[in-house]
């Protein structure tokens, strides 16, 4: 059984990054730059108004002749005496000879010419030309996630392919005896399996949308039929239950006699102390407590920080926060806690029902507080860490 800091080591130093691929911009949400992208054009690429007004040069003078009309696509560079602007609108070319526009609201205007009724400062109202970026610079540096906004900011410089990580390809194989689909008729001495849909949920959270389920009874042979099917088709299998000491826990024989080494089994945790960590080639193998409530913390210690590695992230793991504490925190265990939490601006709250099966509280936590393994007690007021969930 080793501690949680030396099973975070060990999970991200097996689980590199996925090989590259390139796709179109707008495929590209969710995943993470491989290779830092570069302006092909300046943005703006040239002097654009930032309303609907008037181009002209600024002067002492309030009255001018307007002489033409620059709409948006059009590229009127109209000549512009010093008394002369032109009718323009948001996102039009700028004359060469104007330097200021004024907003039609602060105007006062005929067929011919207009009032400047409230001057604005000179080079109001214009977008300088590579205002944004300028040609040749960084747009993105790798490992920068493709949000929306990344993806129209890379479609306004007209860039239509980008190099990213590829997303691993997850599966989850669930065992037990005891589990019966929702939707149908629970019989005696059965539950309702909801680890898959659980973490199916945390995955697509962190940009994982299509995850194969798979399920196999509490059986040495049929354990291993299934992982010599699944093992080799993706890059990381979940495995959830049967990795206990139990009679009919048979997970981690069958994961050894499918040839996955062993990289660490238990960890003085609770909840989720009984996990298995391996790898066969480049596959990760989570093999999880069936307990819904040590599943999911596995899942946000474990799991989460060794997806993002292989995705491309430059900070794999949640982000830790300080709050202080409401009340006093003993604890008796020798272990490290994950507790469930509600935590504000200043303070952090310790939820009831902290038992390894139930989600109840976990449904409500904001965050995980950590208790370290060999704090005994943690005072009213002390400050600690936490790990913000949702």
């Amino acid at each position: 059984m080793i501690q949680v800091s030396e099973a975070l080591t060990i999970v991200a130093e097996n689980s590199s990054k996925m090989p590259t691929q390139k796709i179109p911009v707008n495929k590209a949400l969710g995943y993470v730059l491989a290779k830092t992208v570069h302006a092909p054009i300046a943005m703006p690429p040239f002097r654009q108004s930032a309303m609907d007004g008037y181009a002209f040069t600024h002067s002492r003078r309030h009255q001018y002749d307007v002489v033409g009309i620059s709409q948006a696509g059009d590229h009127s560079n109209t000549k512009l005496e010093f008394n002369e602007a032109v009718r323009i609108f948001t996102g039009a070319f700028v004359p060469d000879d104007a330097d200021t526009v004024v907003m039609q609201e602060h105007v006062m205007a005929n067929e011919q010419s207009i009032l400047i009724t409230n001057m604005p400062e000179q080079f109001a109202n214009v977008r300088g030309k590579g205002e944004q970026i300028q040609k040749g610079d960084v747009v993105f540096e790798a490992n920068t996630l493709i949000t929306p906004a990344a993806i129209g900011f890379l479609a306004c410089l007209g860039i239509t392919a980008i190099t990213v990580y590829k997303k691993p390809k997850v599966a989850l194989l669930v065992t037990g005896n005891e589990l019966v689909q929702s939707g149908k008729k629970l019989p005696k001495g059965k539950i309702f399996e909801s680890n898959s849909i659980m973490l199916q949920a945390a995955l697509q959270t962190i940009g994982i949308k299509k995850t194969k389920v798979y399920t196999v009874k509490d059986k040495l042979k049929a354990t291993k039929k299934a992982l010599k099917e699944i093992l080799p088709q993706y890059d990381i299998v979940l495995i959830s239950g049967g990795i206990s000491v139990g009679d009919y826990d048979f997970v981690k024989e069958a994961l050894l006699a499918n040839e996955v080494e062993e990289l660490f089994y238990k960890i003085n945790q609770k909840p989720g102390k009984p996990m298995f960590f391996g790898k066969l080639k480049e596959t990760l193998v989570f093999a999880l407590p069936g307990n819904p409530a040590s599943s999911l913390t596995n899942f946000y210690v474990y799991v989460y920080p060794a997806i993002r590695n292989k995705m491309g992230f430059s900070e794999i793991h949640l982000p830790k926060l300080i709050r202080k504490l409401n009340a006093d925190i003993p604890n008796t265990t020798g272990k490290t806690l994950f507790l469930k939490s509600l935590y504000d601006e200043t303070h952090v709250e310790v939820l009831g029902g902290q038992s390894s099966a139930m989600l109840n509280s976990f449904a409500i936590a904001n965050s995980l507080l950590i208790v370290p393994n060999d704090a005994e007690m943690l005072k009213k007021e002390e400050l600690v860490t936490l790990l913000p969930i949702g």
